[in-house]
């Protein structure tokens, strides 16, 4: 039966390094998946859904298929490439004709027959002088007349869309008549350093090998996005690469990968933060906090491999190097096991409402009158500091301005005491909160 739902899948195919992820870009219209010059940048699956020509398509850009003999990360990526495939209604099966036809091109045009998918053969670089020598070789493969594109240079990519259209017709597949009600999505970054867990927990949470999995530090390159529902909630998973100092990060593909992966905590509403239980709050660690809480997102330490470490030790060096994080909830977990996996998803619910609080003026200067009476503001010089009122001016994070007499005058630990009564009195759980000190000399 073709399929006849709104939104159809078309999965990008090739060997290595012949300009899938560059074409991926260019269909969806933004830099998502990484490119490269080295072969095997991508190795899990890149999905992004998208409008063409009416049609609400699902974009997944595959890793690359090769013939010979794989080590354990080819052998990975080639299975999510085949999955792809596989969710697949239609197919871009990409070659490069800088060079001639390869044994990896035969080996993936092998796999494409067989899959019964409808396929668009693209001829990609076409830009390059090396065309007319090997264009003609590319008929061989039995999938007709190529689409002539350069991905880089945008040529061609007008009549590729039009061909997809086209075939997404003979696929009897719907347009979007209408735009549906815009859901509230839920953006969660899992974020970590290398190694730590946060391909395994992103499957715990969908219940399925999406992303690779491997002791190999550095597996995963691109920043995933993972669309789920739960209770009834729309969320975002968004698993990024290991994050590491600055010092310690090679130049070209782990570079782009830093970036991408600190990109997406900004774009997201809560960070789950993956530590190790068997190494925990390493210096390493306290650098992704520090990337976090720079954003002002909100916060979860996920303590992962707990079913295999003392979580008292565990517990006991996170509250010890991580003690200017008193509001931020510690979860441990297994994703192996996905033990305490799906409380996470809660408390990200949770947070995200926390952050768009609002306290009313009144209630909050009542709050603030009491506190300061029952810790007067000291001052560091002889000037007397008054405090006057405060309000709140901005959510997503909760932030407030409280107006002082000689507000420079205030000992630095007085913030802090405010901050600490804030949260005994309203909560705000797992998420910073921004006060600023206004020098006023009115009431």
């Amino acid at each position: 039966m073709p399929p006849t739902n709104a939104q159809t899948t078309i999965a990008i195919v090739g060997r290595p390094n012949v300009g899938k992820s560059t074409l991926f870009n260019r269909l969806v219209g933004k830099k998502i998946a990484i490119t490269a010059k080295e072969a095997g940048t991508t190795r899990d699956r890149v999905q992004q859904t998208f409008d063409l020509g009416g049609y609400n398509v699902e974009l997944i850009d595959t890793g690359g298929l090769q013939t010979g003999k794989k080590e354990s990360l080819e052998i990975d990526t080639e299975k999510q490439a085949k999955i792809g495939i596989e969710k697949a209604d239609l197919i871009l099966f990409t070659i490069d004709t800088i060079e001639p036809l390869t044994a990896d091109d035969l080996l993936v045009a092998n796999i494409l027959r067989k899959s019964g998918k409808p396929i668009i053969l693209i001829a990609n670089k076409c830009d390059h002088p090396k065309i007319e020598e090997n264009i003609y070789n590319i008929y061989e493969l039995g999938f007709g007349e190529p689409i002539k594109i350069s991905s880089i240079h945008k040529l061609g990519i007008d009549e590729l869309e039009g061909e997809i259209v086209l075939n997404l017709k003979k696929l009897k597949i719907k347009k979007s008549t209408k735009k549906e009600k815009e859901e509230e999505i839920i953006n969660i970054s899992i974020i970590g350093r290398p190694n730590v867990g946060k391909s395994s927990l992103v499957n715990s949470l969908l219940g399925e090998e999406r992303m690779i999995v491997s002791e190999i530090p550095g597996t995963t390159r691109d920043s995933a996005d993972i669309l789920i529902e739960y209770q009834g909630k729309k969320i975002n998973l968004i698993d990024t690469a290991g994050l590491r100092k600055r010092g310690r990060i090679d130049r070209g593909i782990e570079k782009f990968s830093m970036l991408r992966a600190k990109e997406s905590v900004k774009r997201s509403d809560v960070a789950i933060i993956v530590i190790d239980a068997t190494e925990p709050a390493t210096s390493q660690d306290l650098h992704v906090i520090e990337i976090a809480l720079k954003e002002k997102k909100g916060v979860i330490l996920a303590v992962n491999k707990s079913d295999i470490a003392d979580g008292r030790i565990a517990l006991n060096k996170i509250s010890h190097r991580c003690d200017f994080l008193p509001w931020a909830p510690v979860v441990f977990i297994s994703a192996k096991n996905k033990k305490n996996t799906s409380k996470l998803l809660d408390l990200a619910i949770e947070i995200k409402e926390v952050r768009k609080t609002k306290i009313q003026t009144s209630k909050l200067n009542n709050f603030l009158q009491k506190a300061v009476l029952k810790n007067f503001p000291k001052s560091t010089t002889i000037q007397r500091t008054k405090f006057f009122y405060g309000t709140q001016t901005d959510i997503n994070p909760p932030r407030f301005t409280f107006f002082f007499r000689n507000a420079k005058s205030l000992h630095f630990s007085y913030k802090r005491y405010l901050e600490n009564e804030l949260r005994k009195e309203f909560g705000f759980t797992g998420t910073p909160i921004v006060i600023t000190l206004i020098e006023t000399s009115s009431n």
